[in-house]
């Protein structure tokens, strides 16, 4: 015998701006005064019996319709190169947040270190009318003419390059290089190598330009350099590689926290000392770091503040019009021999 199926009820038709008015005693354009908040003030009674209202019938505004109505999505948009990132993804949080004290969203892109990629999703973008972009571009100089075409501001967020046509926040990559080989080199190490991100669009990392330059103002010869990708398990690769090359550095320089992660496991593999057989640096200032073993010493960036920078940029209400630089902090563990500060 075959069971009859039951018909679902009939869906709750959603309460409308009318309904709300009704409830609450008073006309359509106090109730949308009171959920836009303006352009004209609400007495605190008329407020009050609007929300009670909204309460009650489970009123939710039509994003959409006030979009149409007052030109903005309240929307921003986010491209990154690898959400999985520590450091990203803190980055985005506190984007995210810095946009929500200003009443927008923030929508997430990972281009998962692709430039075609990369340039979908801006094209995306663009299309959607999001407010802004944010753009943490894998190239110095990335395509904008979509969002420009469609008069869409973009920040170059976490900027790379030395100078830029474009809105930039950025830290000092090149005195953050500088930074972690004078303090490796302040521990007596004469031979300090360096993993590096993978190069992209030919432009040397301010990282690599500052490794050099701290190595030559003191006299030293480079030491050997592995590119790899921005990831743990290339960290692991490039440990695996200093294993075994014929002269192995006293110290190395990485360029990214999650690099050092891998490059940390796989000294621990091989039975390598840290940083006794070999002293590490790395840089970004990720929770990756604070919680390795030993505990990374790291070339930290200000991701609070490098996001409120950015908001405020694309946003206008006093941020920098054009481009903005942090400084960048050293913050001293186990990995290159200091007493941990935390």
């Amino acid at each position: 015998m075959v069971a009859m199926s039951q018909r679902s009820a009939p869906a709750k038709p959603s309460a409308t701006l009318k309904d709300v008015a009704k409830l609450a005693g008073v006309s359509t354009a106090v109730v949308s005064y009171v959920v836009n908040g303006g352009p004209k003030n609400v007495s605190p009674l008329s407020e009050a019996k609007v929300r009670e209202a909204i309460r009650m019938l489970g009123y939710r505004p039509n994003a959409a319709a006030r979009a149409l109505r007052s030109g903005s999505a309240e929307m921003l948009g986010i491209v990154v190169p690898d959400i999985t990132n520590p450091f990203f993804a803190s980055l985005a949080h506190a984007v995210e947040e810095a946009a929500a004290a200003r009443g927008y969203a923030l929508t997430i892109a990972n281009s998962g270190h692709s430039l075609a990629v990369e340039r979908r999703l801006v094209e995306n973008l663009a299309s959607r009318r999001v407010d802004g972009v944010f753009l943490c571009s894998i190239v110095a100089e990335p395509d904008l003419r979509d969002l420009e075409s469609a008069e869409i501001p973009a920040v170059l967020l976490s900027y790379t390059g030395e100078e830029s046509d474009h809105c930039s926040v950025g830290v000092g990559l090149e005195d953050g290089g500088r930074l972690a080989v004078e303090h490796l080199i302040g521990h007596g190490h004469g031979d300090i190598g360096l993993i590096m991100g993978s190069l992209v669009g030919g432009v040397l990392d301010g990282r690599e330009t500052g490794w050099r330059a701290a190595l030559e103002d003191a006299g030293l010869r480079p030491g050997p350099i592995m590119r790899i990708p921005f990831t743990r398990e290339g960290g692991y690769q490039a440990g695996e590689w200093f294993l075994n090359a014929t002269s192995r550095p006293s110290a190395v320089f990485v360029s990214s926290d999650l690099q050092a992660v891998g490059f940390l496991r796989a000294l621990h593999d091989s039975g390598v000392q840290v940083p006794s057989d070999l002293a590490v640096v790395s840089f970004d200032g990720s929770k990756e770091a604070e919680y390795s073993i030993p505990r990374l010493t790291t070339v930290a960036q200000p991701v609070e503040e490098m996001a409120l920078a950015a908001v405020e940029a694309l946003l206008g209400n006093g941020g920098p019009q054009h481009s903005r630089t942090f400084p960048v902090t050293l913050i001293r563990r186990a990995s290159c021999g200091c007493v941990s500060e935390r």
